[in-house]
């Protein structure tokens, strides 16, 4: 983390609080009431569409040009950004769809629930329990923007997500069966990337590529293609039901909304999934479902690509995507994982990087020997086996390969490793003077193969 990035942080927590102060009645899990995403039953099992409708209303889709075009101004006038990383406008996406369509063919609206993030599990659990939001929220913007098909992308290991999407499916009427395509991909990390959905689902490999045109404007072989995140679309479902100004009444000053997050690292329950649904800072989520006295002295967030940074510079800080954004820590997936007391965080880091580096799509030099050779480079560190001069030479390979591959994965990598060499830096300096420490990394930060992640509530 950078000088500027703490200063940034320190600037966001200057955040005007409420006059009671941040409370926990703002975090909500899985059937309370205050919910909005979260909110219904909450024991195991998706709800069904008859508890579904009975609870929040029967679905209205829009019919006409009139009611079309209204309704993508509701989702502009809510503020809808995306939620799976990249928080680009939906409304924008759903315009530039409209606006190619004819001329490459019909729109096709992709729901991308791959989530290959290995410690998230927010958009399974809206599949698995939540499924008719996110199947209405589809169909709305599908019904919006004139798509006669609506494609799930999952991960080809979700098959408890599979079945559960399928079953909910098989609830709706005849002709919303129809157009529902449920299919799957055995691709990595990066088969989640939007680019990445759009060449498997037309056919070529799960991997991203570069593209001169948004896939909004020629996307699956090179019909307009609107790719939303499971959680995106959910939102849809709500705001569609109780209008803009509803949706808006929660959420942070910066970002509209409700959002989902997934805990990992040193809290009580990781994998837990919780929604923010008003004011709330990192102190009252870590002290909620923590055992944390005060700030630890990291957390990771935004994913296993994203950044870390300073337990006592987040602190205080609210939980809001657009106000994290500018402080330069983007919340992506929704990953918070604080490093537990007992882990050493180069420990961690280079795990995750060998993870990182085993998961590059193999189409860049700079991903494909780059990170491969980061890794083993931090591993001497940690090892105690490097010198001063070699973690010198670490961050300018780093720099060398951020920003020359085809997509963002090799510059996630190389955000996490320089981060932990700005908030770990004592620890960098002891291990380059080969001192050891005992700090486990396994489990805390899980990843493929370590644990079911389906098994955990």
């Amino acid at each position: 983390m950078t000088a500027t990035t703490t200063a940034a942080l320190r600037s966001a927590e200057q955040v005007v609080a409420p006059a009671d102060g941040y409370a926990s009645d703002a975090l909500a899990r899985l059937g309370d009431p205050h919910a909005r995403l979260l909110a219904g039953p909450a024991e195991f099992g998706h709800e069904e569409l008859g508890a579904h409708e009975v609870r929040l209303g029967a679905l209205e889709l829009p019919s006409s040009a009139g009611s079309r075009a209204a309704f993508v101004d509701l989702i502009s006038a809510a503020g809808i950004n995306g939620r799976g990383g990249g928080e680009f406008p939906l409304a924008t996406k759903m315009r530039a769809s409209i606006g190619a369509a004819g001329a490459t063919g019909r729109p096709v609206v992709v729901v991308n629930g791959s989530e290959s993030e290995p410690a998230s599990r927010k958009d399974r659990v809206l599949l698995e329990r939540r499924p008719h939001l996110v199947l209405d929220g589809a169909l709305l913007v599908a019904a919006a923007v004139g798509a006669p098909q609506i494609v799930i992308y999952l991960h080809a290991s979700s098959m408890t997500t599979h079945a559960a999407i399928s079953r909910a499916i098989s609830e709706r009427p005849a002709d919303e069966i129809a157009r529902i395509l449920v299919t799957t991909n055995d691709g990595g990390f990066v088969a989640g990337e939007s680019s990445a959905v759009v060449s498997a689902l037309s056919g070529g490999r799960a991997a991203p590529v570069r593209r001169t045109q948004p896939a909004a404007a020629s996307g699956i072989h090179g019909r307009p293609t609107v790719v939303s995140n499971v959680e995106t679309l959910a939102h849809v479902a709500l705001a569609a039901r109780f209008g803009a100004s509803w949706y808006r009444s929660a959420g942070g000053t910066q970002t509209p909304g409700s959002t989902l997050l997934t805990l990992a690292g040193g809290l009580t329950e990781p994998g837990l999934v919780v929604e923010v649904t008003g004011a709330v800072d990192f102190a009252t989520l870590l002290t909620t479902f923590g055992e944390f006295a005060g700030p630890p002295r990291a957390i990771l967030l935004g994913g296993y690509g994203g950044r870390w940074v300073s337990g006592g510079a987040a602190w205080n800080v609210p939980i809001d995507r657009g106000l994290l954004r500018r402080a330069g820590v983007p919340l992506g997936c929704g990953l918070v994982a604080p490093l537990p007391a007992s882990a050493c965080g180069l420990e961690v880091t280079v795990r995750l990087l060998d993870y990182l580096a085993d998961q590059s799509a193999g189409q860049c030099g700079s991903c494909l020997l780059g990170l491969p050779r980061l890794a083993a480079q931090l591993r001497d560190v940690v090892d105690g086996v490097a010198t001063r001069g070699e973690v010198r030479r670490i961050l300018e390979l780093a720099q060398g390969v951020s920003g020359r591959g085809a997509c963002a994965h090799p510059d996630g990598a190389v955000t996490l490793l320089e981060s932990a060499f700005e908030v770990f830096r004592d620890d960098v300096r002891a291990h380059a003077r080969g001192r050891h420490c005992s700090g486990r990394a396994s489990g805390w930060f899980p990843l493929p193969g370590d644990m079911n992640l389906t098994d955990l509530s």
